[in-house]
Protein backbone atom coordinates (compact mmCIF):
# COMPACT_ATOMS: atom_id res chain seq x y z
CA UNK A 1 0.00 0.00 0.00
CA UNK A 2 1.42 3.41 -0.95
CA UNK A 3 2.64 5.91 1.59
CA UNK A 4 -0.10 8.34 0.53
CA UNK A 5 -2.91 5.88 1.24
CA UNK A 6 -5.74 7.11 3.47
CA UNK A 7 -7.26 3.66 3.87
CA UNK A 8 -9.07 2.97 7.14
CA UNK A 9 -10.46 -0.26 8.51
CA UNK A 10 -13.85 1.35 9.17
CA UNK A 11 -16.17 3.23 6.78
CA UNK A 12 -16.83 6.93 7.33
CA UNK A 13 -20.21 6.33 8.95
CA UNK A 14 -18.66 3.93 11.44
CA UNK A 15 -16.13 6.63 12.35
CA UNK A 16 -19.00 9.04 13.02
CA UNK A 17 -20.87 6.43 15.08
CA UNK A 18 -17.77 6.05 17.26
CA UNK A 19 -18.75 9.44 18.73
CA UNK A 20 -21.85 7.77 20.23
CA UNK A 21 -20.87 5.52 23.17
CA UNK A 22 -22.80 2.25 23.00
CA UNK A 23 -22.90 2.19 26.79
CA UNK A 24 -24.88 5.44 26.69
CA UNK A 25 -27.32 3.97 24.16
CA UNK A 26 -27.83 0.90 26.34
CA UNK A 27 -28.35 3.06 29.44
CA UNK A 28 -31.01 5.22 27.80
CA UNK A 29 -32.66 2.24 26.12
CA UNK A 30 -33.08 0.63 29.52
CA UNK A 31 -34.32 3.88 31.07
CA UNK A 32 -36.99 4.44 28.40
CA UNK A 33 -37.66 0.71 27.87
CA UNK A 34 -36.86 1.28 24.21
CA UNK A 35 -36.04 -2.41 23.60
CA UNK A 36 -39.11 -3.80 25.31
CA UNK A 37 -41.12 -6.17 23.09
CA UNK A 38 -38.35 -6.13 20.42
CA UNK A 39 -36.56 -9.38 19.53
CA UNK A 40 -34.21 -8.19 16.78
CA UNK A 41 -34.53 -4.53 15.81
CA UNK A 42 -33.12 -2.89 18.93
CA UNK A 43 -32.72 0.80 19.78
CA UNK A 44 -29.14 0.99 18.47
CA UNK A 45 -30.19 -0.59 15.15
CA UNK A 46 -33.02 1.93 14.90
CA UNK A 47 -30.65 4.81 15.66
CA UNK A 48 -28.13 3.73 13.00
CA UNK A 49 -30.86 3.32 10.38
CA UNK A 50 -32.30 6.78 11.02
CA UNK A 51 -28.85 8.40 11.08
CA UNK A 52 -28.16 6.76 7.73
CA UNK A 53 -31.39 8.35 6.48
CA UNK A 54 -30.31 11.80 7.63
CA UNK A 55 -26.66 11.63 6.56
CA UNK A 56 -27.45 10.15 3.15
CA UNK A 57 -30.56 12.28 2.57
CA UNK A 58 -32.99 9.40 1.92
CA UNK A 59 -36.51 10.46 0.98
CA UNK A 60 -38.46 7.22 1.52
CA UNK A 61 -38.38 3.92 3.37
CA UNK A 62 -37.70 2.06 0.13
CA UNK A 63 -34.71 4.27 -0.69
CA UNK A 64 -33.32 3.78 2.82
CA UNK A 65 -33.69 -0.01 2.87
CA UNK A 66 -32.36 -0.45 -0.68
CA UNK A 67 -29.36 1.72 0.14
CA UNK A 68 -28.57 -0.37 3.21
CA UNK A 69 -29.01 -3.61 1.23
CA UNK A 70 -26.48 -2.46 -1.35
CA UNK A 71 -24.04 -1.77 1.50
CA UNK A 72 -24.91 -4.96 3.40
CA UNK A 73 -21.23 -6.08 3.48
CA UNK A 74 -20.46 -2.95 5.51
CA UNK A 75 -23.29 -3.30 8.03
CA UNK A 76 -21.17 -5.30 10.49
CA UNK A 77 -18.84 -2.32 10.80
CA UNK A 78 -21.88 -0.22 11.73
CA UNK A 79 -22.87 -2.65 14.45
CA UNK A 80 -25.83 -4.09 12.52
CA UNK A 81 -26.36 -7.82 12.08
CA UNK A 82 -29.02 -7.54 9.37
CA UNK A 83 -30.93 -5.09 7.18
CA UNK A 84 -34.32 -4.17 8.65
CA UNK A 85 -37.49 -4.69 6.66
CA UNK A 86 -39.56 -1.67 5.69
CA UNK A 87 -42.44 -2.80 7.88
CA UNK A 88 -40.11 -3.34 10.85
CA UNK A 89 -38.66 0.17 10.57
CA UNK A 90 -42.10 1.70 10.05
CA UNK A 91 -43.46 -0.03 13.16
CA UNK A 92 -40.45 1.06 15.21
CA UNK A 93 -40.90 4.68 14.11
CA UNK A 94 -44.51 4.55 15.25
CA UNK A 95 -43.99 2.72 18.56
CA UNK A 96 -40.51 3.31 19.99
CA UNK A 97 -40.59 6.37 22.23
CA UNK A 98 -39.11 9.53 20.73
CA UNK A 99 -38.00 10.48 24.26
CA UNK A 100 -35.12 7.99 23.90
CA UNK A 101 -33.74 9.87 20.89
CA UNK A 102 -34.37 13.27 22.50
CA UNK A 103 -32.45 12.45 25.66
CA UNK A 104 -29.68 10.85 23.59
CA UNK A 105 -29.23 14.11 21.70
CA UNK A 106 -28.98 16.15 24.91
CA UNK A 107 -26.58 13.66 26.52
CA UNK A 108 -24.35 13.66 23.43
CA UNK A 109 -24.29 17.45 23.48
CA UNK A 110 -23.25 17.39 27.12
CA UNK A 111 -20.56 14.80 26.34
CA UNK A 112 -18.94 16.56 23.38
CA UNK A 113 -19.73 20.25 23.93
CA UNK A 114 -19.66 20.36 27.73
CA UNK A 115 -22.48 20.68 30.22
CA UNK A 116 -23.92 23.90 31.59
CA UNK A 117 -22.56 25.16 34.92
CA UNK A 118 -24.76 26.03 37.88
CA UNK A 119 -23.75 29.67 37.53
CA UNK A 120 -21.34 31.97 35.69
CA UNK A 121 -18.82 34.33 37.23
CA UNK A 122 -19.50 37.98 36.45
CA UNK A 123 -16.00 38.37 34.98
CA UNK A 124 -16.69 35.60 32.45
CA UNK A 125 -16.56 36.74 28.83
CA UNK A 126 -19.95 37.95 27.65
CA UNK A 127 -20.00 35.67 24.59
CA UNK A 128 -19.45 32.60 26.77
CA UNK A 129 -22.47 33.55 28.92
CA UNK A 130 -24.73 34.41 25.98
CA UNK A 131 -27.67 32.16 25.06
CA UNK A 132 -30.14 32.60 22.19
CA UNK A 133 -33.62 31.07 22.06
CA UNK A 134 -36.00 30.90 19.12
CA UNK A 135 -38.29 28.47 17.35
CA UNK A 136 -38.58 27.17 13.80
CA UNK A 137 -41.56 25.52 12.14
CA UNK A 138 -41.30 22.43 9.94
CA UNK A 139 -44.17 22.06 7.48
CA UNK A 140 -45.71 18.61 7.21
CA UNK A 141 -47.51 16.78 4.44
CA UNK A 142 -50.79 16.56 6.39
CA UNK A 143 -52.37 17.87 9.57
CA UNK A 144 -50.99 14.98 11.60
CA UNK A 145 -49.60 17.66 13.93
CA UNK A 146 -51.70 20.81 14.07
CA UNK A 147 -50.14 23.65 12.13
CA UNK A 148 -50.20 27.39 12.62
CA UNK A 149 -51.32 30.26 10.42
CA UNK A 150 -54.31 30.92 8.18
CA UNK A 151 -56.35 28.24 6.44
CA UNK A 152 -56.03 27.80 2.69
CA UNK A 153 -58.81 28.39 0.17
CA UNK A 154 -60.04 24.81 0.53
CA UNK A 155 -60.59 25.31 4.25
CA UNK A 156 -57.63 23.14 5.23
CA UNK A 157 -54.05 23.76 6.19
CA UNK A 158 -50.98 21.60 6.39
CA UNK A 159 -49.74 20.37 9.72
CA UNK A 160 -46.50 21.46 11.25
CA UNK A 161 -43.96 20.61 13.92
CA UNK A 162 -42.14 23.27 15.90
CA UNK A 163 -38.66 23.03 17.38
CA UNK A 164 -37.99 25.38 20.30
CA UNK A 165 -34.21 25.75 20.36
CA UNK A 166 -31.76 27.17 22.88
CA UNK A 167 -28.15 27.59 21.81
CA UNK A 168 -24.95 28.95 23.30
CA UNK A 169 -23.55 31.69 21.09
CA UNK A 170 -20.03 30.29 21.50
CA UNK A 171 -20.97 26.76 20.32
CA UNK A 172 -23.15 27.35 17.24
CA UNK A 173 -25.10 24.16 18.01
CA UNK A 174 -28.37 23.58 19.93
CA UNK A 175 -27.90 22.80 23.62
CA UNK A 176 -31.62 22.35 24.38
CA UNK A 177 -34.49 21.42 22.05
CA UNK A 178 -38.19 20.94 22.78
CA UNK A 179 -40.49 19.61 20.04
CA UNK A 180 -44.19 20.51 19.90
CA UNK A 181 -46.99 21.06 17.42
CA UNK A 182 -46.65 24.23 15.36
CA UNK A 183 -49.68 25.83 16.99
CA UNK A 184 -48.08 25.76 20.48
CA UNK A 185 -47.10 29.22 21.72
CA UNK A 186 -43.40 29.91 22.15
CA UNK A 187 -43.83 31.01 25.76
CA UNK A 188 -44.52 27.46 26.99
CA UNK A 189 -40.84 26.58 26.70
CA UNK A 190 -39.43 29.48 28.74
CA UNK A 191 -39.70 27.81 32.14
CA UNK A 192 -37.94 24.71 30.74
CA UNK A 193 -34.78 26.53 29.65
CA UNK A 194 -31.72 25.39 31.67
CA UNK A 195 -30.24 28.86 32.17
CA UNK A 196 -27.48 29.16 34.81
CA UNK A 197 -27.30 32.18 37.09
CA UNK A 198 -25.23 34.92 35.50
CA UNK A 199 -26.17 33.97 31.95
CA UNK A 200 -27.57 36.31 29.27
CA UNK A 201 -30.57 35.26 27.18
CA UNK A 202 -31.54 36.97 23.90
CA UNK A 203 -35.04 36.30 22.60
CA UNK A 204 -37.62 37.67 20.18
CA UNK A 205 -40.63 39.64 21.38
CA UNK A 206 -42.85 36.66 20.51
CA UNK A 207 -41.65 35.12 23.79
CA UNK A 208 -42.93 38.13 25.76
CA UNK A 209 -43.81 37.08 29.35
CA UNK A 210 -43.57 39.57 32.21
CA UNK A 211 -43.89 36.77 34.77
CA UNK A 212 -40.89 34.97 33.26
CA UNK A 213 -38.89 38.20 33.12
CA UNK A 214 -39.51 38.62 36.85
CA UNK A 215 -38.36 35.04 37.57
CA UNK A 216 -35.20 35.58 35.55
CA UNK A 217 -34.52 38.75 37.51
CA UNK A 218 -34.76 36.79 40.76
CA UNK A 219 -32.41 34.06 39.45
CA UNK A 220 -29.82 36.61 38.23
CA UNK A 221 -30.43 35.90 34.54
CA UNK A 222 -30.11 38.86 32.16
CA UNK A 223 -32.62 39.05 29.31
CA UNK A 224 -32.52 41.18 26.15
CA UNK A 225 -35.57 41.35 23.89
CA UNK A 226 -37.66 43.82 21.91
CA UNK A 227 -40.39 45.83 23.54
CA UNK A 228 -43.88 44.85 22.38
CA UNK A 229 -45.79 47.66 20.70
CA UNK A 230 -48.38 49.44 22.85
CA UNK A 231 -46.84 48.07 26.05
CA UNK A 232 -48.10 49.71 29.22
CA UNK A 233 -45.08 51.36 30.79
CA UNK A 234 -44.24 54.27 33.03
CA UNK A 235 -40.93 56.08 32.60
CA UNK A 236 -39.20 56.68 35.94
CA UNK A 237 -35.85 58.01 34.80
CA UNK A 238 -34.23 59.23 31.59
CA UNK A 239 -30.60 58.19 31.42
CA UNK A 240 -28.14 60.53 29.81
CA UNK A 241 -26.90 59.40 26.38
CA UNK A 242 -23.38 60.46 25.46
CA UNK A 243 -22.46 61.86 22.06
CA UNK A 244 -20.42 58.75 21.33
CA UNK A 245 -23.45 56.53 21.99
CA UNK A 246 -25.64 58.76 19.81
CA UNK A 247 -23.17 58.39 16.94
CA UNK A 248 -23.52 54.62 17.34
CA UNK A 249 -27.29 54.93 16.90
CA UNK A 250 -28.61 55.16 20.48
CA UNK A 251 -31.75 57.34 20.64
CA UNK A 252 -32.81 57.00 24.28
CA UNK A 253 -32.09 55.14 27.50
CA UNK A 254 -34.90 54.87 30.06
CA UNK A 255 -35.69 53.23 33.40
CA UNK A 256 -39.32 52.07 33.22
CA UNK A 257 -42.00 50.10 35.04
CA UNK A 258 -43.99 47.55 33.02
CA UNK A 259 -47.37 45.85 33.42
CA UNK A 260 -50.22 44.67 31.23
CA UNK A 261 -53.28 46.86 30.68
CA UNK A 262 -55.77 44.00 30.91
CA UNK A 263 -54.30 42.18 33.91
CA UNK A 264 -53.89 44.20 37.08
CA UNK A 265 -52.84 41.11 39.05
CA UNK A 266 -49.55 40.80 37.19
CA UNK A 267 -46.65 42.09 39.22
CA UNK A 268 -45.17 45.25 37.78
CA UNK A 269 -41.54 44.79 36.81
CA UNK A 270 -38.82 47.38 36.58
CA UNK A 271 -36.68 47.26 33.48
CA UNK A 272 -34.63 49.30 31.05
CA UNK A 273 -35.72 50.38 27.56
CA UNK A 274 -33.10 51.37 24.97
CA UNK A 275 -34.11 53.18 21.77
CA UNK A 276 -31.79 52.43 18.85
CA UNK A 277 -31.59 53.41 15.18
CA UNK A 278 -30.03 50.87 12.82
CA UNK A 279 -28.41 52.78 9.97
CA UNK A 280 -28.02 49.61 7.88
CA UNK A 281 -31.78 48.95 7.72
CA UNK A 282 -33.10 52.44 8.46
CA UNK A 283 -35.32 51.08 11.25
CA UNK A 284 -35.83 52.09 14.86
CA UNK A 285 -35.89 49.49 17.64
CA UNK A 286 -36.77 49.56 21.33
CA UNK A 287 -34.96 46.95 23.38
CA UNK A 288 -36.19 45.73 26.76
CA UNK A 289 -33.65 44.43 29.27
CA UNK A 290 -32.85 44.14 32.96
CA UNK A 291 -29.17 44.88 32.27
CA UNK A 292 -28.49 48.22 33.93
CA UNK A 293 -24.70 48.21 33.76
CA UNK A 294 -23.66 47.91 30.11
CA UNK A 295 -23.74 50.72 27.57
CA UNK A 296 -26.93 51.01 25.47
CA UNK A 297 -25.01 50.27 22.26
CA UNK A 298 -23.85 47.00 23.85
CA UNK A 299 -27.49 46.06 24.50
CA UNK A 300 -28.25 46.60 20.80
CA UNK A 301 -25.20 44.54 19.81
CA UNK A 302 -26.35 41.67 22.04
CA UNK A 303 -29.75 41.59 20.35
CA UNK A 304 -28.11 41.50 16.92
CA UNK A 305 -26.53 38.18 17.92
CA UNK A 306 -30.04 36.70 17.80
CA UNK A 307 -29.63 36.26 14.04
CA UNK A 308 -26.99 33.64 14.79
CA UNK A 309 -29.74 31.14 15.58
CA UNK A 310 -31.41 31.90 12.24
CA UNK A 311 -28.18 30.81 10.54
CA UNK A 312 -28.30 27.64 12.62
CA UNK A 313 -31.84 26.89 11.41
CA UNK A 314 -30.78 27.56 7.83
CA UNK A 315 -27.81 25.20 8.17
CA UNK A 316 -29.87 22.34 9.61
CA UNK A 317 -32.65 22.68 7.04
CA UNK A 318 -30.14 22.96 4.20
CA UNK A 319 -28.05 19.91 5.06
CA UNK A 320 -30.70 17.81 6.83
CA UNK A 321 -33.76 18.52 4.63
CA UNK A 322 -36.91 17.60 6.53
CA UNK A 323 -39.23 17.66 3.54
CA UNK A 324 -39.84 13.91 3.45
CA UNK A 325 -40.75 11.87 6.52
CA UNK A 326 -40.64 8.10 6.86
CA UNK A 327 -43.78 7.96 9.00
CA UNK A 328 -47.08 9.76 9.39
CA UNK A 329 -47.38 9.72 13.19
CA UNK A 330 -46.19 12.46 15.58
CA UNK A 331 -43.78 9.97 17.16
CA UNK A 332 -42.17 9.04 13.82
CA UNK A 333 -41.84 12.69 12.84
CA UNK A 334 -40.16 13.60 16.12
CA UNK A 335 -37.76 10.65 15.86
CA UNK A 336 -36.63 11.83 12.42
CA UNK A 337 -36.14 15.39 13.69
CA UNK A 338 -34.11 14.17 16.68
CA UNK A 339 -31.90 12.04 14.42
CA UNK A 340 -31.36 15.00 12.08
CA UNK A 341 -30.18 17.02 15.10
CA UNK A 342 -27.88 14.18 16.21
CA UNK A 343 -26.40 13.95 12.70
CA UNK A 344 -25.82 17.71 12.69
CA UNK A 345 -24.08 17.44 16.07
CA UNK A 346 -21.79 14.63 14.86
CA UNK A 347 -20.72 16.69 11.83
CA UNK A 348 -20.11 19.74 14.04
CA UNK A 349 -17.98 17.73 16.49
CA UNK A 350 -15.95 16.28 13.60
CA UNK A 351 -15.46 19.77 12.16
CA UNK A 352 -14.27 21.15 15.52
CA UNK A 353 -11.81 18.28 15.99
CA UNK A 354 -10.46 18.69 12.48
CA UNK A 355 -9.79 22.38 13.09
CA UNK A 356 -7.54 21.44 16.03
CA UNK A 357 -5.15 19.42 13.84
CA UNK A 358 -5.76 20.54 10.25
CA UNK A 359 -3.88 23.51 8.79
CA UNK A 360 -6.98 24.54 6.84
CA UNK A 361 -10.50 25.37 8.03
CA UNK A 362 -13.28 23.25 6.56
CA UNK A 363 -16.69 24.76 6.01
CA UNK A 364 -19.67 22.87 7.41
CA UNK A 365 -21.14 22.53 3.90
CA UNK A 366 -18.01 20.91 2.45
CA UNK A 367 -17.66 18.50 5.35
CA UNK A 368 -21.34 17.53 5.20
CA UNK A 369 -21.02 16.89 1.45
CA UNK A 370 -17.94 14.68 1.95
CA UNK A 371 -19.74 12.63 4.57
CA UNK A 372 -22.86 12.29 2.41
CA UNK A 373 -20.89 11.08 -0.62
CA UNK A 374 -18.57 8.71 1.25
CA UNK A 375 -20.61 7.18 4.06
CA UNK A 376 -19.50 3.69 3.03
CA UNK A 377 -15.96 4.55 1.92
CA UNK A 378 -13.05 3.08 3.87
CA UNK A 379 -11.10 6.30 4.23
CA UNK A 380 -9.63 7.78 7.38
CA UNK A 381 -11.82 10.88 7.63
CA UNK A 382 -9.66 12.81 10.11
CA UNK A 383 -6.47 12.03 8.16
CA UNK A 384 -8.12 13.25 4.96
CA UNK A 385 -9.34 16.46 6.60
CA UNK A 386 -5.86 17.06 7.98
CA UNK A 387 -4.11 16.64 4.63
CA UNK A 388 -6.47 16.17 1.67
CA UNK A 389 -3.61 16.57 -0.83
CA UNK A 390 -2.44 13.05 0.09
CA UNK A 391 -5.44 11.71 -1.81
CA UNK A 392 -4.19 13.18 -5.11
CA UNK A 393 -2.95 10.79 -7.78
CA UNK A 394 0.86 10.51 -7.97
CA UNK A 395 1.15 12.34 -4.67
CA UNK A 396 4.70 12.95 -3.49
CA UNK A 397 5.31 14.27 0.01
CA UNK A 398 7.15 17.60 0.12
CA UNK A 399 10.89 17.39 0.82
CA UNK A 400 11.94 18.05 4.41
CA UNK A 401 12.87 21.64 5.10
CA UNK A 402 16.50 22.33 5.80
CA UNK A 403 17.05 24.23 9.04
CA UNK A 404 20.87 24.58 8.76
CA UNK A 405 22.39 28.00 9.18
CA UNK A 406 23.72 29.60 6.02
CA UNK A 407 26.89 31.66 6.23
CA UNK A 408 27.68 34.48 3.84
CA UNK A 409 31.24 35.51 3.15
CA UNK A 410 32.22 38.95 1.93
Amino acid sequence: MSEASLFAGQPVMSQLLSLIPKSLVRELAEKHQADRYYKRFFAYDHLVSMLYTSLRGCESLRELICGMQVNQHRLLHLGLLSTPCRSTLADANARRSEAFFGELFHRLHRLHMGGLPDSYRKNKRMLERLFIVDSTTISLFSEVMHGAGAYRNNGRKKGGAKAHVLMRASDDVPCFVHLTEARVNDRVVLDRLPLPAGSIIVLDKGFNSYAQYDRWEQHQVTYVTRLVENSALRVHHERQVSQHQRRLGVLSDQEVELAQHSNTKVKRIKARVVGFFDAATGREFRFLTNDRSHAPATIAALYKRRWQIELLFKRIKQHRPLRYFLGDSPNAIKIQIWCALIADLLIKVTKDRAELVAPRRWSFSNLAAIVRQHLGTYVDLMAFLKNPERALLNYRPPPPQCHQLSFAYP
